[in-house]
């Protein structure tokens, strides 16, 4: 009868761990996004504002594009802005408009790129400095 009962015993503990093995859930599969789903929304970047300070070299009325040049020699850099409608141009407190600009002018600028554009977005014009009055040397007296 033992031996009965230790059977009995070891066939519930089987049954009992298979039952348990049965009922198992597998591991929930991981989600893929589906093409359906828009991807959340793309941060949209500020574009990176530079600067650029130098001489204008050269001025396209038609392309409303300015050449500046800065440095010399092998310093020296060009660079091409383009000019739209919404670049402010500016000497002091004054507003200018493209027709404005000069060859020659020293001009400081803040601009974009967009592919490989440099978008001017403000221009500002030196104001050209004011010499100080020369000082007047006392006229010698002629000599007699």
């Amino acid at each position: 009868m033992k031996k009965l009962m230790a059977i009995f015993t070891i066939l519930i503990v089987v049954a009992f761990v298979s039952i348990v093995i049965a009922q198992e859930k597998p591991a929930p599969p991981k989600p893929t996004p589906s093409p359906a789903t828009p991807p959340g929304p793309a941060k949209e970047e500020k574009p990176k504002i530079e600067k650029f300070s130098g001489v204008i070299e050269k001025i396209d009325e038609a392309g409303k594009t300015i050449d500046v040049k800065r440095g010399a020699g092998k310093t020296e850099k060009i660079l091409t802005f383009a000019v739209t409608d919404q670049t402010k141009i500016t000497r002091g407190k004054d507003t200018l408009s493209f027709s404005d600009l000069k060859q020659k002018m020293n001009v400081s600028i803040e601009y974009k790129k967009e592919g490989d554009k440099l978008i001017a977005l403000s221009i500002k014009v030196a104001v050209p400095k004011t010499a100080a009055p020369k000082e007047k040397k006392p006229e010698e007296a002629p000599k007699k």
